[in-house]
């Protein structure tokens, strides 16, 4: 591009995942990829050191904690093609990464409607500590019937009451994070033997609809950020209003520009709503870029990439979030609203109209499968550095992102390639950052001087000391 469309600094984190197959299903057999080293911590510490070259913002870990067993009724798809499965917790790999680095952040996710505040609040806290406040949480309220089973529960909790959990979760936690500990009760006094100042340090209770906490301590001093930066991702509208309340960060995505623009533009007014400001919150979507010097390599690259991917693997993916077994359709019949409500009844109150709309008019395994060659559904940038940053500047200004969440393909060759040909193209632009700024993730997010959440979030509400 000749004229730049935009002058917004773009913000990037790494998708990843403690696990082998994570979005592009498949690319786990190529003979360059190390993702099958994901037990190992020097994968994690090297990989730490790469992104931090870059400049990343951060690493955004996902995580379930179920299996996909819906296509086919079983995992046979998703063990050979190691969808998401074997899955390793993400938390445990972060401070492997923070001894080794310096700036970056780590956005960990985990499903709070399997946790209960109190004793929650600490891991995080611990892991802010442990990473000089450089710690973010992806607040996600779980999306698979596999998850629920396997702690007690015959199904999933329907979509809208996982967010209703999730606001009272979510209270619970502020309190006991933003509201127990005064910011100066630890006096750290060796002469008078006083290392906090009990008068100080606050019980905090809490009798919500889902939770309960009672006239407790806080176990944690406060950490640099006190509450790790918030991080959310979704796209239904009781999402929305969820991140407008809570999230800092939002992931999401669209089918095309002009929808993607739309969810951009709902989200920072849900924010607005909640008393806060349009760009209080920061909004990313997936990329996925196969890029090289010239046209021709990029190509060729892709085209040899893609010859390992597994759609059957991507498939097995989508349909486990849907409820949907597409082994119950043949390969051209027509997957209609109809047909799904009668084997499914109920299905759309439970998984959310975000997931439920997956099935748009005319579409059939044969052409789900095709729309997933790459092992995905998300389409890569393939071209040249200057073609690549061209696109990435276009889809920010024709949607308002301010990032994106960057997809492995061949690990750690996709990363290494991203920032050693458009990072430097992106810079040139000035449309993305030459050096870290010093301090916490939240103030290399939003600026000097902004460790904590500000006074006009919800959580701010909490510091009854004050």
């Amino acid at each position: 591009m000749t004229k730049h469309a935009s002058t917004k600094q773009i913000r990037l984190n790494a998708f990843n995942m403690n696990c082998v197959g994570h979005i592009h299903h498949g690319l786990w057999k190529h003979p360059r990829d190390n993702s099958v080293d994901y037990r190992k911590p020097e994968y994690w510490i090297e990989l730490g050191k790469l992104l931090e070259k870059g400049l990343f913002d951060a690493v955004f870990l996902a995580d379930i904690v179920g299996v996909y067993d819906v296509l086919g009724d079983g995992i046979d798809v998703t063990a050979r093609e190691a969808v998401q499965l074997p899955v390793n917790d993400p938390g445990y790999v972060v401070p492997l990464m923070a001894q080794a680095t310096k700036h970056i952040g780590f956005g960990v996710t985990a499903n709070l409607t399997y946790e209960h505040p109190y004793l929650f609040a600490r891991r995080f806290a611990t892991l802010d500590h442990l990473t000089n406040g450089r710690i973010g949480w992806n607040i996600v309220t779980g999306y698979l019937d596999s998850a629920a089973r396997g702690v007690g529960l015959k199904q999933q909790i329907d979509h809208d009451d996982r967010y209703d959990r999730g606001d009272d979760f979510m209270d619970a936690f502020y309190k006991l994070l933003e509201g127990s500990w005064e910011d100066d009760a630890v006096v750290n006094d060796r002469e008078r033997g006083i290392y906090a100042d009990p008068a100080k340090i606050h019980r905090v209770s809490h009798d919500g609809p889902f939770y309960r906490i009672d006239n407790v301590y806080n176990l944690t001093e406060p950490s640099p950020q006190r509450t790790p930066v918030l991080y959310q991702a979704g796209a239904s509208k009781r999402g929305n209003q969820f991140a407008g309340r809570h999230a800092e960060c939002v992931f999401t995505g669209g089918p095309d520009r002009p929808t993607l623009a739309r969810i951009v533009s709902t989200i920072r007014g849900q924010a607005v709503e909640a008393g806060r400001g349009r760009d209080d919150v920061k909004i990313l979507s997936g990329l996925t870029v196969v890029v090289d010097t010239n046209e021709k390599a990029a190509r060729e690259k892709f085209e040899e990439y893609r010859a390992y991917s597994s759609p059957e693997g991507a498939l097995a993916h989508m349909v486990s979030g849907t409820g949907v077994d597409l082994d119950r359709f043949g390969l051209d019949e027509e997957i209609t609203d109809e047909t799904l409500e009668a084997l499914y009844p109920g299905r759309l109150k439970r998984v959310g109209e975000a997931r439920a709309g997956s099935f748009a008019a005319g579409t059939t395994r044969r052409k789900l499968l095709e729309a997933r060659r790459f092992g995905s559904q998300q389409a890569p940038l393939v071209g040249t550095p200057s073609q690549v940053a061209d696109e990435i500047e276009r889809i920010v200004a024709e949607t308002d992102l301010d990032g994106f969440n960057l997809t492995r393909t061949v690990a750690p060759e996709s990363y290494r390639d991203f920032i050693e040909l458009v990072i430097p193209e992106l810079q040139e632009r000035g449309l993305y950052k030459t050096a870290y700024e010093e301090g916490t993730l939240r103030e290399k997010l939003f600026g000097a001087g902004r460790a904590r959440l500000p006074d006009n979030h919800h959580a701010a509400s909490f510091r009854t000391w004050k």
